[in-house]
C-alpha cells in the first residue's frame, strides 16, 4: 500500500487530537479532584460512586431519625421523672393523712393539694412534642385527657397501646414512644381514691382506706401507691434502656459514615501525585509528537507567503 503525504498528515492530526484528549482528561481530574467526571469515563467507578452516595444519604436520614428518637425519649423520660417526683409527694401526704392528730381543716388542705396534683398529672399525661402527644400510642393527634376527664375517643381504641417505631439503621427499628393510657388511668384512679378518703375522713390506721394504703406500701399490691410508683420506675427504666441503645446506634452511624466516605474517596478521588506525573509525561510525549509532526508535514506555498 502506498503511503501518501495526506495519510501521514491525517494520522498525525488524529494522534495529536488523542494526545490533547488525554491531557484534557488529566487536567480535568486535577481541577475537579475526581478520577471520574462523567459515567463514560469509567462506568464501574461511576456505579460504585452512586452506591456510596446513596449509602451516605441513607446514613444522614438515619441520623435525623436518631435525633427524632432522642427528642421523644428525652421528653418521655423527663415527664416520667416528674410523675415519679410527684408520687413521692403524694406518698408524703398519704403518710401525713394517716396521722390521727389531723383536723378536718388539715385534711381539706391535703385534699386541695391532692386535687391540684391530680390535675397536674393529667397535664403530664398530655405531654406533647410539637403537636404530637407522646403517651397516646399511635393516636399522636389526640390527648389522653380533655377538659380534665379521660378522652372518650381513646377509651378502648385500637392503637392507643401501640408502639411507634423508627428506622435507625439498615433493618434496625426502635420504638420511640411509651403508651401511657393504662399507667395514667391507674394513677388517676389512685388519686381519686385518696381524695375521696380525705374528703370522707377515712384517714386513720384502723383498717380504713388510707391505713390500708400505708399497710400495703411494702407489698406492692394492685391499686396501692407502691404499685403505681413501681410501674412508673419500670417505664422509665425501659426508656433509659432505649436511650442507651439509640446512643450506641448513633456511634455506629458515625463509624459507618466515616467508613463509607473513605471507600468513596478511594473509589473516585484523584491521586494528585500520580496524576501530575502522568500529565507531565503526557505533555512530554505531546511535545515530541509535535516535533515529529513538523518534519512530516511538507511546506506549501502558503508557508512561503507568510
Amino acid at each position: 500500500m502506498r503511503v501518501t503525504q495526506s495519510m501521514l498528515s491525517s494520522n498525525m492530526l488524529r494522534n495529536l487530537n488523542t494526545s490533547y484528549g488525554k491531557m484534557g482528561k488529566l487536567q480535568e481530574q486535577l481541577y475537579s479532584g475526581k478520577k471520574v467526571n462523567r459515567p463514560s469515563d469509567d462506568p464501574v467507578v461511576a456505579i460504585k460512586g452512586m452506591y456510596y452516595r446513596t449509602e451516605l444519604d441513607r446514613t444522614e436520614q438515619y441520623k435525623r431519625n436518631i435525633g427524632e428518637a432522642n427528642t421523644w425519649l428525652d421528653a418521655t423520660d423527663e415527664a416520667l421523672g416528674q410523675v415519679g417526683d410527684i408520687l413521692n409527694r403524694v406518698k408524703e401526704l398519704v403518710v401525713q393523712a394517716a396521722n390521727d392528730t389531723n383536723t378536718e381543716d388539715d385534711r381539706n388542705k391535703m385534699k386541695q393539694e391532692i386535687d391540684q396534683i391530680r390535675n397536674h398529672l393529667k397535664d403530664l399525661a398530655n405531654t406533647q412534642i410539637g403537636n404530637k402527644y407522646i403517651f397516646s400510642g399511635t393516636h399522636t393527634d389526640m390527648p389522653l385527657y380533655e377538659n380534665g376527664v379521660e378522652n372518650p375517643v381513646l377509651t378502648g381504641a385500637a392503637g392507643v397501646d401501640k408502639e411507634i417505631e423508627i428506622d435507625v439503621f439498615e433493618a434496625v427499628r426502635i420504638n420511640i414512644n411509651t403508651p401511657g393510657q393504662q399507667l395514667f388511668q391507674n394513677i388517676d384512679s389512685l388519686m381519686g381514691d385518696i381524695a375521696e378518703a380525705l374528703e370522707t375522713g377515712s384517714v386513720n390506721n384502723n383498717g380504713t382506706y388510707i391505713g390500708g394504703l400505708l399497710g400495703d406500701l411494702a407489698s406492692g399490691s394492685n391499686g396501692t401507691l407502691a404499685n403505681v410508683q413501681n410501674s412508673v420506675l419500670e417505664k422509665r427504666a425501659d426508656v433509659g434502656a432505649r436511650q442507651n441503645r439509640v446512643e450506641l446506634m448513633d456511634q455506629r452511624l458515625d463509624l459507618h459514615k466515616v467508613t463509607t466516605t473513605k471507600q468513596m474517596s478511594m473509589n473516585e478521588d484523584t491521586e494528585y501525585a500520580g496524576t501530575i506525573t502522568e500529565l507531565v509525561t503526557q505533555e512530554s510525549i505531546h511535545q515530541a509528537a509535535l516535533s515529529v509532526g513538523a518534519r512530516i508535514i511538507q511546506q506549501t506555498l502558503v508557508d512561503f507567503m507568510r
